[in-house]
């Protein structure tokens, strides 16, 4: 069977103790600088072409096991920029993965365990 192309894009949609410290914590730390939507059951924001989208959420067991990737370009300067707010996560230092990534991750003010990638121009061996 011959399948069309309709899938475009993925947007996160990740739990949020408190949706207006959550977006502070990204405007503030992650550079984040849009607002699509917010109220105190839901938020939409954005950085450059990259959306989140958060809804309120009352169990801290739910944001401390979710997590997102992101495909980003120049990884190394995004990295010394988050490295400043302290939010790098303890094993998510920037490293060159075995499957062709250098990568790193950080975690959000509700644990959201989000990793930051740029594929590799060769694949290490």
């Amino acid at each position: 069977m011959d399948r069309k192309s309709h899938l475009l894009r993925g947007i996160p949609v990740m739990a949020s103790l408190n949706i207006k410290k959550t977006v502070d914590f990204y405007q503030t730390k992650l550079g984040f600088d849009r607002i699509g939507y917010l109220d105190e059951n839901y938020a939409v924001i954005g950085r450059d072409n990259f959306a989140l989208h958060f809804w309120q959420c009352n169990n801290k067991m739910i944001p401390e096991n979710t997590s997102c990737y992101v495909d980003v370009k120049d990884i190394d300067t995004l990295y010394e920029e988050l490295l400043a707010f302290n939010v790098i996560h303890p094993n998510g230092k920037l490293e060159d993965k075995p499957y062709g990534m250098r990568e790193f991750a950080i975690l959000d003010n509700d644990g959201n365990l989000i990793k930051f990638g740029q594929e590799l121009e060769e694949v290490p061996s």
